[in-house]
């Protein structure tokens, strides 16, 4: 079936190079959107994401219904217009930002009733009222209310919350059943790591018709095996003609080996925390700046990167900016990181199309070795 949110232009076994469209430009895929929790990536400013090319960011729907609020931003012309970013927004439900929050929520048929990180305030998410927010935030692709199980939860529990999540995203798509000139809503696969519970969580989930779908559920706490063999069995379970989005990971090896498995969008905090944290990622491999032996390293910190910070500075200076505790070091630190994760989703978009993803997994396997070796454990 033919869809006009997305066309699948290039395939290479699993791998995907796609186009998904949006109300506020078309988004070439595989692609990594950089996070941006409460309407701005931590130490960037718009100008930045669009030199270094981000056609889509994050923002958190939980957060900006909680601070600055979702009626505020309404107010002002929506989160692109506050924010004066002028690309595509994806919003988070929220639901894994409430979920963590363990003792302070309680889950029930009607939604999730919690209590505010910030001030203690009680608060009730309910599917609409989600859906409710994040047209008030007006992004152009918004997610349904779910749960997230962690990992180690028993089948019995497992299979009682795949029935509340796809209930409530039945609820979230007769709130909003889209149409022509609407901004997308997408559905979210749950079930844990049981796979014939996943595959009846995608048979249900997908008949919903949604515009795009997401894979929930990974990355918390399971090995890098069992992250990575889910998600070559849940992947094939998605339709070929939507986009396919994994939410929450991860590091570049994630991003490689869930492209070769099928997964067109990606998303996490890794590269501007880490960034922020001295760790940087580069063609060479890992490289964490406060090292000494980078003291007087007069070398770009990514000889193969063109962004601005690996065109203008040396690496012993930026060291100096990170032990010396200035905020520029989060800056250019992002800024490079950003770049490196927006470059591995367009080097692997090219090589999906030149039939070589393959050969791109295993380059980019080749400059991780402790974490492929933990692939193999």
């Amino acid at each position: 079936m033919f869809s006009p949110v997305f066309t699948l232009e290039h395939r290479d076994g699993a791998a995907r190079a796609g186009l998904l469209r949006t109300a506020h430009g078309v988004i070439a895929t595989p692609v990594f959107m950089p996070v941006g929790t409460a309407g701005a990536v931590k130490a960037l400013a718009p100008d930045d994401l669009a030199a270094i090319g981000a056609p889509v960011i994050l923002g958190n729907t939980y957060h900006l219904y909680l601070r600055p609020g979702d009626a505020l931003v309404a107010r002002r012309g929506g989160l692109h217009r506050f924010a004066a970013w002028p690309g595509a927004i994806l919003t988070d439900s929220g639901g894994f930002q409430i979920f963590s929050l363990n003792s302070l929520r309680k889950i029930r048929e009607e939604g999730v009733e919690f209590r505010s990180h910030l001030d203690g305030s009680r608060h009730l998410f309910t599917p609409e009222k989600v859906v409710s927010i994040q047209r008030n935030l007006r992004s152009d692709i918004m997610m349904v209310l779910d749960e997230c199980v962690p990992y180690g939860v028993d089948r019995a529990y497992t299979e009682q919350s795949l029935a509340l999540t796809t209930r409530w995203a039945e609820r979230a798509r007769a709130a909003f059943p889209g149409g022509p000139g609407e901004n997308l809503l997408f559905g979210i696969v749950q079930g844990g790591f049981f796979k014939d519970l996943r595959r009846r969580s995608a048979r249900e989930i997908c008949s919903l018709d949604f515009d795009g779908f997401a894979v929930g559920g990974l990355s918390v706490g399971e090995s890098k095996a069992e992250l990575h063999g889910m998600l070559r069995y849940i992947a094939p379970l998605l339709p070929e003609n939507r986009p396919r989005y994994l939410m929450g990971v991860g590091t570049p090896l994630d991003i490689a080996l869930g492209i070769q498995a099928g997964i067109d969008m990606f998303d996490c905090v890794l590269p501007t925390r880490n960034a922020r944290n001295g760790t940087l990622y580069t063609s060479l491999g890992k490289v964490n700046i406060r090292r000494r032996e980078y003291a007087e390293d007069e070398s770009p910190l990514d000889p193969a990167c063109g962004c601005y910070t690996c065109r203008t500075f040396s690496r012993a200076y930026l060291r100096h900016l990170f032990v010396s505790g200035e905020l520029l070091a989060f800056r250019l630190n992002s800024l490079h990181n950003l770049t490196y994760y927006l470059g591995l989703a367009r080097e692997a978009r090219k090589a999906v199309a030149e039939r070589r993803m393959a050969a791109f997994a295993a380059h980019v396997e080749s400059l991780y070795p402790d974490e492929a070796a933990r692939l193999r454990e």
